[in-house]
């Protein structure tokens, strides 16, 4: 069985540690390290030991500690079909064209119309992606379905996991971390595989700010988009490993800079205390209020910690920034975009963006553009890539990768 920390046990067996006799730390990064192995061994996963059934606990052999990498091999995309201009908005609020390419770097935005769903997106970035990396629906051990829009309140993965054909019935969840959420399914797909003994695992990072935009406002209506875009990260021989490290925070004291906080129902009448007839029970019907963000603030936040967070993943991969191929951001607004890299050196022919066709689409944006770069030919086989995301909670996150 599994224990807490992702390791296999044997009920026969009270105290692994005291069985097996491996020298560990823990290293900056949060993976675990054996000194025993190479510098990239960030944690390692227990293998299987044939047993007979008949033998008594006593002649069982030991656990052996097997190293185990894993790297990107696939990747996919997709967005809605309703394209939104800023000249479209300009129609709804006071705004133009240029003033949102000058200070945002956005054109254009797709947003969910129809029959468009969350999941549907989900599932087209997801099939492509596997399809590149040539593994189909039935290898799929893990679906981490990253967004904070999902369809339904109780989550997305396992809808996605269901559509896609996944006859084995493999675990999916979600996890909410809004625009860190894709790095931070990086970083939960890595930890199953190295401490969990799974082989493939699809990550997804997709979002639909849309419904929760308030289109009258032109300081937020202008800023995003919706989309979805996937990758699939397979366990690998140690020396052929692509996530090299990562590094993750939050600051919940920033919330007051972005967030969009559940309200309950200002109707009047029975249907405002949900068919309550006395005081505060039951409970009165409640959504979710539009975004709220304090653009100043957040640019300050991000201008500030990402370089150092990406600075500090390249330290404990132990690569200096000229052994980068690509800055990956967040795609927020061209402005931090460029800031960043600025901060942290790197010439603007080194930086994949492409804000100024989707706008922000939260957990997507980073998937989104990885596909496209690596699509164009951009991204080449062997290419390493600095990648940040950030955002609501506070939350950011960076992590150090090879692209295949």
């Amino acid at each position: 069985m599994a224990n807490a920390s992702g390791f296999f046990t044997h009920p026969s067996i009270p105290n692994l540690r005291s069985r097996i006799h491996v020298p560990v730390r823990v290293s900056g990064s949060g993976f675990c390290v054996s000194n025993r192995f190479s510098k990239r061994v960030l944690c390692s996963s227990v293998s299987s030991v044939d047993k007979d059934a008949s033998s008594s606990p006593s002649q069982y052999q030991r656990p052996r500690l097997v190293p185990s990498g894993c790297k990107l091999i696939g990747c996919g995309s997709a967005v809605p079909s309703l394209l939104i201009s800023n000249d479209d908005l300009a129609k709804i609020v006071d705004t133009n064209d240029e003033w949102i390419a000058t200070r945002i770097g956005i054109r254009n935005r797709r947003v969910v119309s129809g029959k468009d769903s969350l999941v549907g997106l989900a599932v087209e970035a997801a099939t492509k992606a596997l399809e590149m990396a040539e593994v189909v629906p039935e290898d799929i051990d893990l679906v981490l379905m990253c967004t904070s829009t999902p369809d339904d309140l109780f989550g997305a993965a396992p809808q996605i996991q269901k559509a896609l054909g996944c006859t084995k019935n493999p675990l999916a969840y979600d996890i909410t971390a809004a625009c860190s959420g894709f790095v931070l399914g990086l970083v939960s797909a890595a930890c199953h595989i190295r401490g969990g003994g799974f082989k493939n695992v699809l990550v997804i990072g997709a979002d639909s700010l849309s419904r929760f935009v308030d289109w009258t406002d032109r300081g937020t209506c202008i800023l995003f988009g919706d989309a979805a875009g996937a990758v699939v990260v397979q366990a690998c021989d140690i020396e052929d490993d692509g996530l090299f490290s990562f590094d993750v925070h939050s600051d919940g004291d920033g919330r007051r800079h972005l967030n969009a906080s559940v309200k309950e129902s200002q109707n009047d009448g029975e249907s405002s205390s949900n068919g309550s007839v006395f005081g505060d029970f039951p409970p009165k019907q409640s959504s979710y209020s539009c975004i709220q963000m304090n653009g100043k603030e957040v640019f300050r936040f991000a201008v500030k910690c990402v370089p150092q967070s990406i600075e500090s993943a390249l330290q404990k991969a132990g690569l200096p920034a000229s052994a980068i191929d690509w800055l990956l951001l967040h795609q927020a607004n061209q402005r931090i975009i460029d800031s960043v890299a600025t901060r942290l050196h790197f010439p603007p022919e080194r930086v994949i963006s492409n804000l100024a066709n989707y706008g922000n689409t939260s957990a997507a944006s980073i998937p989104l553009a990885l596909d496209e770069a690596v699509r164009s030919g951009k991204v080449k086989p062997g290419h390493t890539i600095a990648t940040s995301g950030f955002g609501a909670g506070l939350t950011w996150g960076s992590a150090i990768m090879r692209w295949r």
